[in-house]
């Protein structure tokens, strides 16, 4: 699915991620964890063509990508959800999933199916079809960013921070969320976090990255029960 082999990154004369690999297999949750300032946005960016690797390649079902422009990387079914969420306050619910399926030429029946295949795996978001998107709370906010993104019917989604500034009891819904769509849709995820233990929880695999290197990575109930990472991200 996706390969990201040895990429270093610089942003001008700085050196932002170097020599990172890491792999999103068919099907898996793969956390990205790390503080503020290690890379994590970064190597999104990078693998959505925002930023360009000055070494080591960047494939996606074999093929080359890094490089690419943002929209033919885009036009691979690769579909990224920012930290920030970034929706249309003064458009309604429905309106920023209509604006999800913007880039793709469907029928009018073909985008009703897929605003209730989303209003099937976000409930809330039905309920709020008519409300102006700015007017939710913060968590309705970050489910419409990720109902929007799949208004493309992504085959690889790559979520930046999607808890962050949520209520405790909303980040446990936004994770159940995610769980949801990989086993319902059976969609790759790749979640860059910084709660980690939420995001190590629900995913097959997690990578360490610590100012800009990876520092560890694995099958992250392996991980969860290493007396380093726990001491690191776990509070333990």
């Amino acid at each position: 699915m996706l390969k990201v082999n040895g990429i270093d990154v610089f942003y001008g004369k700085v050196q932002s991620l170097f020599n990172v690999s890491i792999e999103v297999g068919d099907n898996e949750i793969v956390s990205i964890i790390g503080a503020n300032g290690a890379g994590k946005t970064t190597l999104m960016k990078t693998i959505m063509g925002l930023n360009h690797p000055k070494k080591g390649t960047i494939e996606y079902n074999g093929e080359v990508i890094s490089g690419l422009p943002v929209h033919k990387v885009v036009s691979k079914k690769i579909v990224y959800v920012p930290e920030g969420r970034e929706i249309f306050p003064n458009m309604t619910v429905r309106e920023n999933l209509e604006m999800g399926a913007y880039s793709v030429n469907i029928s009018k029946s073909q985008l009703e199916s897929r605003l209730e295949e989303q209003y099937e795996i976000f409930p809330r978001l039905k309920e709020r079809d008519k409300q102006k998107a700015g007017s939710m709370s913060g968590g309705e906010q970050q489910m419409l960013a990720i109902a929007r993104g799949m208004m493309c019917q992504p085959e690889l989604l790559m979520l930046d921070e999607p808890s962050l500034g949520l209520a405790p009891v909303i980040v446990d819904d936004m994770f159940d969320v995610i769980v949801r769509i990989n086993k319902m849709r059976k969609i790759p995820i790749a979640i860059v976090e910084q709660n980690a233990f939420m995001a190590m929880s629900i995913s097959n695999r997690t990578y360490v990255l610590e100012v800009g290197n990876l520092v560890a990575g694995g099958e992250s109930k392996v991980l969860m029960d290493s007396d380093d990472i726990k001491k690191a991200y776990l509070g333990g």
